[in-house]
């Protein structure tokens, strides 16, 4: 986790959105060991040869994850908000059980390209 990134967590004021917002940066950077990371447009953006891979972000009531590049990716049903099938994001709420293995498979898979 770089210096920004760590500030922006050590900002979260509600516990659980920290450490949502913690585990998500360490699959991101499992799934893909060359991420860049920045602060872009408030949130945490993670890149590949410069290109969006992930987006990580907090609102009142979850913590909201992005993952770019992910037309191709096949998940359960309701496991995604509808919207752009080029992006797709999870809203994680307090207590909510998160399948992380799977959650980095699928950054792993839109990184690559398939």
């Amino acid at each position: 986790m770089n210096q920004v990134i760590a500030e922006y967590i050590q900002k979260i004021n509600l516990p659980w959105q920290a450490e949502i917002c913690t585990r998500l940066d360490e699959i991101i950077h499992q799934a893909i060991p060359e991420v860049q990371e920045r602060i872009q447009y408030g949130k945490p953006h993670y890149l590949k040869d410069g290109k969006y891979a992930c987006v990580v972000g907090t609102a009142k009531g979850w913590v909201s994850f992005t993952i770019f590049n992910a037309k191709t990716l096949e998940a359960p049903e309701g496991f995604f908000e509808p919207g752009d099938p080029d992006r797709k994001t999870i809203k994680i709420k307090e207590g909510q059980a998160v399948d992380y293995d799977l959650l980095a498979k699928f950054i792993q898979q839109a990184a690559s390209g398939q």
